[in-house]
């Protein structure tokens, strides 16, 4: 695998492979499949074990059962392993959509209670898109509750996750954030966050591609899982997913591998991130990350076309 990287400018190394938190929270109604915890536990054992130095999870997955669970392999570990970086995501309050600074500062409390450590790494500002720019900047607001956290070493870096690329490009340009996360927007299929990575890139502000499956349909093939961002996919984005199928087996190289070195081979990409539920997931993860992949193949994928739309533009309404 490629050696770590800078995280921007935090001084932080992370591995160009990062393991997504989301499903180990166990969020069947989201990935379309449970996640039981003994596999969890397993995984992020599997995880800590691995060349893998980056966990990204958040507070609101699975209502705090993603931050649980790696709480207690921290706990058994005896703290992270030397050199890791755990990354979660400071939330709304899932049931009455609160996204005041006090509820910020309520989900930085949680995500410390559950993970069990003392400061956090790197926390993310998570889907911004649920509220104004004005409140997530302004007085009192999420992001001077973390600055706070941060003059008193609760926190050490602040970074942004969400869904609008404009929206993402409007808070990078700030300064105020040291990596960005999108989701589900730079992959085989949908290319939609290709100007917040030219931005992010010409900031020095590093980005954390996540979902290089599109959730899960890049990896298993569009028949067996004809889902594309937590939706059902419309039949153009099948109908491109088979061909990419096609072309694969032409060159020998399984779709999965394709999909995640599409993010992996980015240079303005520091870390892709995948989710994972099973401890054999994190060893197949990293074979894919290395499968030798002929140069021929990238221009023949991008010859069937992709999208460059919100994959969610829809999800909300």
């Amino acid at each position: 695998m490629l050696s770590n990287r800078p995280l921007g400018k935090t001084g932080l190394f992370v591995s160009p492979l990062c393991v997504g938190g989301a499903p180990l929270g166990d969020m069947p109604e989201t990935f379309n499949y449970s996640a039981p915890e003994e596999n969890a536990l397993a995984t992020i054992r599997a995880a800590f074990a691995s060349p893998i130095n980056f966990l990204d999870t958040a507070a609101a997955y699975g209502d705090g059962e993603s931050e649980r669970r790696i709480g207690k392999v921290i706990k058994e570990n005896g703290g992270l392993p030397l050199g890791f970086v755990l990354a979660t995501k400071a939330d709304r309050c899932l049931q009455t959509g609160d996204f005041s600074g006090e509820q910020i500062k309520r989900s930085i409390e949680g995500s410390l209670d559950r993970l069990g450590l003392d400061c956090l790494q790197y926390v993310y500002i998570h889907d911004p898109e649920h509220t104004t720019f004005e409140n997530v900047m302004g007085p009192g607001g999420p992001l001077e509750v973390l600055k706070n956290f941060k003059d008193q070493g609760v926190i050490h870096h602040i970074g942004m996750s969400g869904g609008p690329i404009q929206m993402l490009i409007r808070y990078i340009e700030t300064g105020e954030f040291s990596a960005v996360e999108t989701h589900n927007r730079y992959t085989l299929l949908n290319r939609s966050a290709e100007p917040l990575l030219d931005v992010a890139s010409r900031l020095g502000v590093a980005v954390i591609n996540a979902a290089p499956y599109g959730s899960g349909m890049l990896a298993k093939g569009p028949d067996a899982y004809a889902r594309y961002a937590y939706s059902d996919a419309p039949p153009l984005l099948l109908e491109r997913a088979r061909l990419f199928v096609t072309v694969c087996q032409k060159y020998d190289v399984p779709l999965a591998a394709a999909a995640l070195q599409f993010s992996m081979r980015d240079p303005r990409v520091t870390s892709t991130v995948v989710g994972m539920t099973k401890p054999e997931r994190v060893t197949q993860t990293l074979e894919l990350a290395n499968y030798p992949i002929p140069s021929e193949l990238w221009p023949a994928l991008d010859a069937i076309g992709f999208d460059t739309d919100d994959p969610e533009a829809n999800r909300f309404t």
